[in-house]
């Protein structure tokens, strides 16, 4: 069993039977009564976010979650999901549209990432922290346009949309950031 104390951000914890991930956690001591924790917890199966309340000193009900992460390299996409290879002994891993989710927008043929395994299946993907991507479509900037911090909208080559400064031309590689989905910086 894990204590209130374990419950910090980032925190891989099994709850009522499904795997969760701790996206945010307080500590929060009132003057009267006993301290608790609230937590912001996401579903690594469905990617489902609630918000639960645990009280300090008692059971928390939550335990280490049997998982283990496998490197993968993404291959293809077909009708009924990803398809990707494992990186040990050459398997392929199949996930379905659902599990894969938004993140569909972030995988490239050749690209390196882990496949997270719950119990033995695989159940989610887990994206590095910065992907370089080229951009397959945007709007001209305009000669003189150079108000600073304007931003136009940018299709990138998987369909991902982001929001880039104005001087970013078709055909340029960008670096984005997976977890916000933002504009980086330009790839010499």
């Amino acid at each position: 069993m894990l204590d209130t104390g374990d419950l910090k951000k980032g925190v891989k914890i099994e709850l009522e039977g499904k795997p969760y991930v701790i996206l945010k956690s307080d500590f929060t001591n009132p003057g009267k009564g006993s301290a608790f924790v609230t937590a912001r917890i996401k579903n690594l199966e469905t990617g489902q976010v609630i918000e639960r309340t645990f009280k300090s000193g008692v059971s928390t009900g939550a335990t280490v979650p049997d998982l283990e992460e496998k490197e993968v390299e993404y291959n293809y996409a077909d009708q009924e999901g990803f398809n990707f290879m494992d990186q040990s002994n050459f398997e392929t891993i199949h996930l379905t549209t659902e599990q894969v989710g938004d993140d569909r927008y972030y995988l490239q043929e050749g690209s390196k990432l882990k496949v997270l395994y719950y119990k033995g299946r695989p159940i989610n993907i887990e994206l590095p922290n910065f992907i370089e991507i080229k951009v397959a479509e945007t709007d001209p900037g305009l000669k003189g346009d150079t108000a600073s911090g304007a931003m136009k909208k940018a299709i990138m080559e998987t369909g991902l949309q982001v929001r880039v400064p104005l001087f970013i031309k078709e055909g340029e590689l960008l670096r984005i950031d997976t977890r916000t989905g933002e504009y980086m910086e330009r790839v010499k």
